[in-house]
């Protein structure tokens, strides 16, 4: 996973020509680090690409607030500079496999 921050989230993913999955998460939170894991393994079942990068919302605060962070984890789904959906108030590894899964066949519709 490609970690960005305030100085380079306009660059890597707003300008960005492919979907992007941005993790917006923190050190201290637990359910975070099961993320990157997760998206590999659903990622590998899907037909496209899907860029994954994390942001450090302890670090880059002006983006956290920026995209009104309220919660972690919290992923946010990027298209051409655009949000497309955004994942909050996870409550455990199945409740983030269940989303993963819905943005797949979400982005697989869009592509039809």
């Amino acid at each position: 996973m490609i970690s960005v921050s305030d100085k380079t989230f306009s660059h890597v993913v707003l300008a960005s020509p492919q979907p992007i999955l941005v993790h917006f998460w923190a050190p201290w939170c637990g359910l975070c680090h099961l993320i990157p894991p997760l998206v590999s393994t659903v990622q590998s079942e899907w037909d496209q690409p899907l860029k994954l990068v994390g942001v450090n919302a302890d670090e880059n605060f002006q983006l956290a607030n920026t995209y009104r962070i309220k919660n972690l984890p919290t992923l946010i789904l990027f298209n051409q500079g655009q949000i497309i959906h955004r994942f909050e108030d996870f409550q455990g590894r199945d409740d983030i496999l269940k989303s993963l899964h819905s943005l797949q066949l979400n982005q697989l519709a869009r592509s039809a």
